[in-house]
């Protein structure tokens, strides 16, 4: 038997388009006037070099963070893990967790000229690995954009058996129902099966700090092949933060 995880984020490199931005989003985080039914979920795990220079880690999370100002981006944050478990020999030292209303939403973003300038720039040259997943969101109640100072649990999973799919989504759904700790829980089938190293379900479970996440036990499945969890705590806004691109 497996136990469940935090997981995953993505870099693309498709065609770009032209360069939005949204002037009212200054810092790492965009919040969304009204709460949308559902929400697509993109998460990239990323494994920084051994080598990586700290002052370049530091400016891969700020460049990323300033990507809130695309008008595509619900919320965004980006930054180091404080723990993360797997199955196998997998491992990621960074996160990338970010929302949007729509697929098409999540296209433009991957291909804004400023992501790829980031992830070309920043990202490429300090990650060793990565790995993304997406998801929808159906059914979604709260806040699109997770507050500073909250955590969040990501858990990637790998099952056995495509018949599984649905015993283990609800099993990660239903997670909510058993802590009082967990504000908000998504979870869903990965659609970006390229990036993902054969992942196919994620979810996420906010809590309001990162102690909270103690409390919490993993998800245990017989199904599943493998699984990575990640915890990660969305560091506090400050003015002047995000890196101006």
């Amino acid at each position: 038997m497996l136990r469940v995880r935090p997981a995953a984020l993505s870099l693309h490199s498709p065609s770009p388009p032209l360069l939005r931005r949204n002037p009212r989003a200054p810092f790492s985080v965009r919040m969304s006037s009204s709460a949308p039914d559902q929400i697509i979920e993109h998460v990239v795990l990323l494994k920084a070099k051994p080598s990586a220079d700290p002052s370049s880690v530091n400016d891969m999370i700020r460049s990323l963070n300033a990507l809130a100002t695309l008008a595509s981006v619900l919320h965004i944050s980006a930054g180091p893990v404080s723990r993360c478990r797997s199955s196998s020999a997998l491992s990621f030292t960074h996160i990338i967790h970010s929302r949007y209303r729509s697929k098409s939403d999540l296209a433009s973003y991957n291909a804004d000229p400023l992501h790829l300038a980031v992830v070309a720039d920043h990202v490429r040259p300090v990650a060793g690995d990565a790995m993304a997943v997406d998801w929808v969101a159906g059914d979604f109640s709260g806040p699109a954009a997770v507050p500073p100072g909250a955590a969040l649990r990501v858990t990637v999973m790998k099952v056995k058996d495509e018949s599984a799919k649905g015993e283990v989504l609800g099993i990660a759904r239903g997670m909510k129902g058993k802590f009082d700790a967990i504000e908000q829980v998504t979870a869903g089938e990965n659609f970006s099966p390229e990036r993902s190293k054969g992942f196919s379900i994620a979810s996420i479970a906010v809590v309001k700090e990162l102690e909270a996440l103690g409390v919490i036990s993993e998800v245990v499945s017989e199904h599943l092949d493998d699984v990575v969890v990640l915890d990660y705590a969305v560091p506090a806004q400050k003015p002047g933060a995000a890196a101006r691109l």
